[in-house]
């Protein structure tokens, strides 16, 4: 019998101990997390993973980019791909003028697993 994959999850966060928190409890759950910590490392994971099932992004990120700057060419290249917003100020996600802003699920910082958890449960299942 083949054990079931996980989802795959790539993690957008520039502050390590929020990336580290995140990745183990994630891995904790269950999923396979890739972990990146600027632009360039998330748009690199993008180009040269095959299988990609959720991106969670901080929307502050260094050198002036934002989650929606990597999330909407992600979501060109993977159409089926879930997205998740974390900020601490998520007004500027809303306030970006972006339609995946407007659509995808936004947690403000700070959030509870709990919340983190059951939001990913609600995206995967749809």
């Amino acid at each position: 019998m083949q054990p079931v994959p996980s989802n795959v999850v790539l993690l957008v966060e520039d502050e390590p101990h929020i990336l580290f928190l995140l990745s183990e409890y994630l891995a904790g759950e269950g999923y396979q997390v890739l972990q990146a910590d600027s632009a360039a490392r998330a748009f690199e994971i993008l180009a040269t993973k095959p299988r990609l099932d959720l991106l969670i992004s901080d929307y502050r990120l260094p050198d002036g980019v934002s989650g929606v700057m990597i999330a909407e060419p992600a979501l060109k290249l993977r159409p089926d791909l879930k997205v998740i917003f974390i900020s601490g100020y998520p007004i500027e996600i809303y306030e970006s003028g972006s339609d995946l802003a407007r659509a995808a699920p936004v947690l403000a910082k700070p959030f509870s697993l709990d919340s983190l958890r059951s939001q990913i449960q609600q995206l995967l299942a749809g």
